[in-house]
């Protein structure tokens, strides 16, 4: 395995790129641009990377597809933590262009959703179409087969482009979270302000199947950041779940919620526990402390032993 190498999804100019580099570890790996969130975190699986950075959910748009699926299927890989980056988008164009002149867009699809409003106040007639990302958006302007790309101002530069607008986006505070993957090892120790994700599959689909695993999460005072669900591949209905929670596998209540998932559920696939990027510390109920749950088995020994 090459530890001291990293793959992003690419090509150079993404906002992918961007979020890598906000990591002080980047300024000394080789970072690897790849041309798709498959072939990052496959370099990972087969030992030429030691990690990637991929783009997992936006503020806008929800869970990004590919990644999610990408997590909960092939050999298993595992978070190791996570990095917000506001985002803002470029209109970029070959020097010389006027907003008049743009009939044909590109950009990422998870893009599409964040401009839309823009586009139709200022560019109602442009065709939109999607790119593999948004600097490959920008890469297919370079060669003249659009007018215009939706990518970082940044990207401008690397691909002899004009950022025509900037600042672009329908949404105040848009932002997209990007999650560094590698390889399953122990998880780092608990900072006190972390995150947990799992895919879990239903044992079996029947009335409140879902409401079982809720569950799992409420009574034990575990807040639940994000739930999102996606196709198994098995069938029509036929659906697994992509969750976040607060917390850390090291702590008790949420080391109760995976048990308690892994006998409910048909399968339980662990994908980190990583220190949150914007490090806000849960707030746990006194009830649900570490030490709670161990002055409650305490007593569960003493009555064992016929002293409770």
């Amino acid at each position: 395995m090459s530890a001291s190498r990293y793959t992003y999804l690419g090509p150079a100019g993404t906002f992918t790129e961007a979020a890598l580099r906000t990591l002080p570890e980047a300024a000394t790996r080789e970072l690897m641009p790849m041309v798709s969130v498959p072939a990052a975190l496959d370099a990972v699986r087969g030992g030429e990377a030691a990690a990637a950075l991929v783009p997992i959910e936006n503020s806008v748009e929800g869970g990004v597809t590919t990644t999610l699926d990408e997590l909960a299927s092939g050999e298993p890989l595992m978070i190791y933590r996570e990095v917000l980056l506001p985002i803002a988008f470029a209109l970029l164009v070959r020097p010389g262009t006027a907003l008049t002149d743009v009939k044909t867009v590109t950009g990422h699809p998870v893009a599409q959703p964040q401009v839309r409003k823009w586009l139709a106040d200022q560019l109602p007639e442009a065709v939109w179409e999607s790119a593999a990302s948004n600097a490959d958006g920008a890469r297919l302007v370079q060669e003249g087969r659009y007018d215009g790309a939706f990518a970082g101002e940044f990207a401008a530069a690397t691909y002899g482009l004009t950022p025509l607008v900037t600042n672009i986006h329908d949404a105040q505070n848009a932002a997209t979270r990007f999650v560094l993957v590698g390889r399953p090892a122990r998880p780092a120790a608990p900072t006190g302000a972390d995150k947990t994700s799992v895919v879990l599959w239903l044992a079996e689909d029947h009335p409140g199947a879902l409401l079982e695993l809720l569950q799992e999460y409420a009574v034990r005072g575990v807040n639940m950041m994000r739930i999102e669900s996606r196709p198994t591949g098995e069938g029509i209905g036929r659906y697994c779940f992509s969750v976040d929670c607060e917390g850390h596998i090291a702590d008790r209540r949420v080391a109760d919620v995976l048990m308690g998932l892994k006998r409910v559920c048909r399968d339980v696939r662990f994908l980190g526990s990583y220190p949150r990027a914007d490090e806000v510390t849960a707030t746990v109920r006194p009830t649900m402390t570490d030490s709670a749950f161990t002055e409650a088995s305490d007593w569960l020994a003493r009555c064992l032993d016929g002293r409770g």
